[in-house]
């Protein structure tokens, strides 16, 4: 039996692919997450309710700025494989705390890999963003496209978490692989996001604020598709260092997003016009041919498709 140690577990990425290893069997599951109040600590308790009934499941509340306790709990167990997927994440709630981003993302970050090197990890998978390419003119977005131009905070650190990655292996021959998730959403997906936020608003017969005219693009990923991903990065060992990217490769306008919404929920919105926000690009695309490639990601749900998926959890989640 495999030991992993997955950080930001009980969020919507992590829990999922709690779910993921329960299905397959054979692994030992440690969580660590510090149930912040970025939004309501019950909806990750929710997310973890079944878990903890599992014999094979530890639950370690904190936050892996703490570098004591984090260095306890390496002292205690051995883990074989670490999923780092605890960050601050969105990009506008960046604008107002950029540090608290930087000491989540990077020096948390960074005290994970050298917990990971000391002890001897064999694979840690880090858990990046379609942000780090900031307003790329070459679409779609490739692994090897420069990505020196961020444009949030959030992104920045997400860049400089790579980085990171990337000394570590380079330096103390560390198998690790950087995952640049493409707008992920689907069942439990965080209240703040856009498909999540804008159902609860069109539901509720209350405004959505459309930053710009609403042609920004997306390449919206669903969740099942994103884990097929980690899963592969898991047992990724062809190379020592590797970067990813999981995308459906597709995009949509934010306009044409809202209309599947507005059908899937049988509703209309009510559209207020606001102009662009700081620290938004206007597309997002992902190039995954090398992940087809090396990993043998295949994504499936096509955002037709997954939008009414996300909206009969979301009916279901909310009564």
């Amino acid at each position: 039996m495999k030991n992993i140690l997955v950080t930001g577990g009980a969020g919507f990425i992590g829990s999922h692919l709690v779910d993921r290893l329960f299905a397959e069997g054979g692994w030992q599951i440690t969580v660590v997450d510090d149930f912040n109040d970025f939004y309501s600590p019950e909806i990750k308790h929710a997310n973890i309710a079944e878990h903890l009934k599992s014999p094979y499941y530890r639950l370690v509340d904190a936050d892996i700025r703490d570098a004591a306790t984090m260095a306890a709990l390496f002292a205690e167990y051995k883990f074989d494989v670490i999923v780092h997927l605890a960050a601050r994440a969105g990009v506008r709630p960046s604008l107002t705390e950029p540090i608290l981003y930087t000491e989540t993302n990077i020096i948390g970050t960074q005290n994970l890999l050298e917990l990971a090197k000391a002890h001897g990890v064999e694979q840690f998978v880090f858990g990046s963003s379609s942000s780090v390419y900031g307003i790329n003119a070459k679409v779609p977005f490739a692994e090897d496209d420069r990505i020196h131009q961020p444009i949030s905070p959030y992104a920045s650190t997400k860049a400089a978490g790579e980085l990171l990655c990337h000394t570590y292996s380079h330096l103390y021959g560390m198998r690790i692989v950087c995952l640049r998730f493409f707008t992920v959403y689907g069942a439990r997906q965080r209240p703040d996001l856009a498909i999540h936020k804008f159902s609860k608003l069109i539901a509720d017969e209350k405004p959505i604020q459309m930053f710009g005219d609403g042609s920004a693009r997306r390449d919206y990923t669903y969740i099942e598709d994103i884990i097929q991903g980690v899963r592969a990065a898991i047992d990724y060992d062809r190379t020592q260092y590797e970067i990813f990217n999981l995308g459906e490769s597709q995009t949509i306008e934010l306009r044409e997003l809202i209309s599947l919404l507005e059908r899937s929920l049988d509703m209309h919105a009510i559209i207020d016009h606001q102009p662009m926000q700081p620290g938004d690009v206007p597309i997002t695309f992902a190039d995954i041919s090398k992940s087809r490639e090396l990993l043998g990601y295949n994504p499936t749900t096509k955002i037709a498709d997954g939008i009414p998926k996300f909206i009969e959890w979301f009916i279901d989640s909310s009564k």
